[in-house]
């Protein structure tokens, strides 16, 4: 039997799909600086923040071009909110849970998230 040697660790490549290890919980640096802040702040834009969100969004759409020096107040207000649940280490932990899990499925399946919403929304 023939050894075989790559550079990438199997981590990220061994597991059923060679896409990686589903059970593995480390974290790359690129995971840890964009992927997770992103989940972070599309949750708190869709779950955390709807009123402020919204507020903001509808001052824009009502002063036009003008909203950069109209809607200041919303913005900040928007901002706080968001910031509050940017550094909230519950929300933060909540969030890694969710990308780890979705990372695992994926390693395991193969099958991307988008992918995957489609397939389940077809099989209902």
């Amino acid at each position: 039997m023939q050894e075989t040697y790559s550079m990438i660790s199997y981590k990220l490549a061994g597991g059923p799909q060679g896409l990686g290890d589903p059970d593995d919980k480390s974290l790359r640096k690129v995971e840890k600086n964009v992927l997770i802040p992103k989940i972070i702040r599309e949750r708190t834009k869709t779950e955390k923040c709807i009123s402020e969100v919204k507020d903001f969004y509808d001052c824009c759409l009502d002063s036009g071009v003008l909203h950069v020096v109209k809607c200041r107040k919303e913005n900040e207000i928007m901002k706080s909110c968001m910031e509050r649940w940017f550094y909230n280490q519950d929300f933060i932990k909540e969030c890694t849970e969710q990308y780890l899990n979705e990372r695992s499925e994926f390693r395991r399946t193969g099958i991307p998230k988008k992918q995957r919403s489609r397939l389940e929304g077809a099989a209902h």
